[in-house]
């Protein structure tokens, strides 16, 4: 099997470790494929694809788009190091407010699925950081929303000291004052 799909302390979320082949040329890995994907339940079909470059100190986030227009996200790093984050936004959730965070790396090739219902932030722990991302929805300005990065009631332990922040990044409401219509639906045994 290329995959190995391991949940995590949001059990919604998947951390997705790719088989890597390595010879003296380098590498090669299968970064996503349809039939293990949906054996693993993340079935969405992904509809756009974003490529970023931040600095090291970058926290962008914490990002998701509302229903209708909610997204899946399937993050990997292709230049330097990144400390993704996620927080679960779901109201009703067990766990509501909680965040889980990965260290997603060009080195280490683990991709991260993120589905509608959470937050997204990443934070640039090298000097640079490229990630690849991949959107089960596109890109709606109507339904864009966020959190505020350092949310106390939220309690994030961001890896660096000085941050880097867009200005919109600077403005997000902290989770309790969120524009957020996520509900949470416990699965059906």
């Amino acid at each position: 099997m290329p995959f190995r799909f391991t949940s995590l302390e949001l059990p919604e979320v998947v951390l997705i470790e790719p088989t890597i082949f390595r010879d003296d040329r380098g590498f090669f890995l299968e970064t996503y494929k349809y039939s293990e994907f949906s054996h693993h339940c993340i079935s969405e079909p992904f509809v756009q694809a974003n490529h970023s470059h931040s600095s090291r100190g970058t926290v962008r986030g914490l990002h998701y788009q509302k229903n209708p227009k909610a997204q899946g996200k399937l993050v990997r790093v292709v230049v330097g190091e990144i400390f993704d984050v996620v927080v679960d936004i779901r109201k009703g959730s067990p766990r509501y407010g909680k965040w889980m965070g990965v260290n997603l790396s060009a080195r280490n090739n683990k991709i991260l699925y993120i589905p509608p219902g959470f937050a997204h932030g990443a934070c640039v722990v090298s000097e640079d950081a490229e990630l690849l991302y991949m959107l089960t929805g596109e890109y709606a300005p109507e339904c864009e929303a966020g959190v505020i990065w350092n949310d106390p009631a939220i309690g994030i332990d961001w890896p660096v000291t000085e941050v880097i922040l867009s200005s919109r990044d600077q403005t997000w409401p902290t989770l309790a004052n969120a524009d957020n219509n996520f509900v949470y639906e416990k699965l059906k045994q």
